[in-house]
Order: structure tokens, then sequence, then C-alpha cells
């Protein structure tokens, strides 16, 4: 039976992808590569790092990786001073059903920790959460398990014993790289992404079967 669940954060927990896609699409317009947003979806669950070393690598940008890091976040700030931190509908009576249910509850996000704490806290939500797991923390990104083995380990459960919410296709690798159950969350908002890796996929939070999660073997 399954004893704990790892939640992915951006486009899972908080709605914030169209903050990442948006950002670094005007910042290659603006560095003079007219990139669409689709060429995007392929760092979505990602560190910072590795998303704009890999950029800069193919693209060869003249500036450091860091510069682009502290553009990026500066523009994501203004659409989170804009939008506010907006959840994924339903996701929250999800959390609070299987922490009332003895499940243990874990984020592990490719995000800096800084922006799950904050993200966690302005929802109302870091309360039901044992542990909050960042991409800073472990030595690889997603699609490598990394983050998902801590996450596993500080809850102190075998990974068969644990099960991811994720959206995108390099989490739902590092999930399964992990040994661990994979729910897909396609999110109807933003285009489809590869998650064949999920053991299954949702569309809306409210599909969560929590009493079936605990039956899981």
């Amino acid at each position: 039976m399954k004893q704990a669940v790892i939640f992915d954060m951006d486009g899972v927990l908080v709605d914030s992808e169209y903050t990442f896609l948006e950002s670094k699409t005007a910042l290659l317009k603006d560095a003079g590569f007219e990139k669409d947003i689709s060429y995007q979806y392929q760092f979505m669950g990602t560190t910072f790092e590795f998303m704009w070393t890999k950029m800069k690598e193919e693209l060869g940008l003249p500036l450091s990786v860091d510069a682009y890091i502290q553009e990026m976040n500066a523009r994501r700030e203004e659409m989170i001073e804009r939008d506010g931190i907006k959840e994924i509908p339903h996701v929250k009576e999800v959390v609070k059903k299987l922490s009332e249910a003895g499940f243990k509850l874990a984020v592990a996000s490719s995000s800096p920790k800084a922006e799950i704490e904050r993200a966690m806290s302005a929802l109302g939500i870091k309360k039901y959460f044992d542990i909050l797991v960042s991409g800073e923390e472990v030595a690889h990104s997603k699609p490598a398990p990394d983050v998902f083995l801590k996450a596993a380990e500080l809850l102190k459960v075998s990974p068969e014993d644990a099960l991811v919410f994720e959206d995108t296709k390099n989490g739902s690798r590092a999930a399964k790289a992990a040994e661990m159950y994979c729910i897909g969350f396609e999110n109807p908002v933003y285009p489809a992404q590869d998650l064949t890796a999920a053991d299954e996929i949702i569309h809306d939070f409210r599909e969560v079967d929590v009493k079936r999660l605990k039956q899981l073997s």
C-alpha cells in the first residue's frame, strides 16, 4: 500500500508554467532569437540552471546563465505581482484529503526552495506537507530521479511505497526512474505534454479517488 504522495509544484500545485514559458520566449526574442513558445516545452520540469545552460550552448547566447536567470525571475515577478500566486483548480482539496487519510506528503520541485516555501504559504497548504525538496538540493535535474528519491528518503519511505503527481515529460520520467507510481496531470489549459511514462493520466483533480490511491500496490 502507498504511504506517501509527492507533488511536483509548477503546473501541479501552482498555475505558474505560463510565467516560465512567456518570460523565456520574450527573453530569447530580445536576444534576437524568434522561438515559438513550444520550444520551451522541452525544459518544463527542469532547473533554472539546466534550462539556461542548454539554451546558451544551443543558441550561443551572449550573457551569463546567472544573468538570464535573474532577468527571467524579474519578469516572472512582474507577472506574479499582477496575477498573484494561482492554484491549480481543486488540488488544495486533494492535498487536504490525502493528509487526512494519513499519507505522508512532500513537494519535490525543480524550483528554488524559496519559491516553493512562498507558494505553499501563499496557497495556505504548507501545513499539510511534511517536507519540501528543491532541485537545488540534489545533484541532477529531472528527468534524473534525484529529487524524488531525496523526498522519499526524508519521508522515510521506500520509493515503491510513494506515488507522484507530475505534469511534464521530464517529471514523469524522473518519477518512473525513481521506481514510483506516477499520475500524470494533463492540464487542458496548456498544450499536451508527453506523459506516456506515467502510469495513469488525469485532466482534473476532481478525478482523484483518495481511497483507491491507498490500495495501489
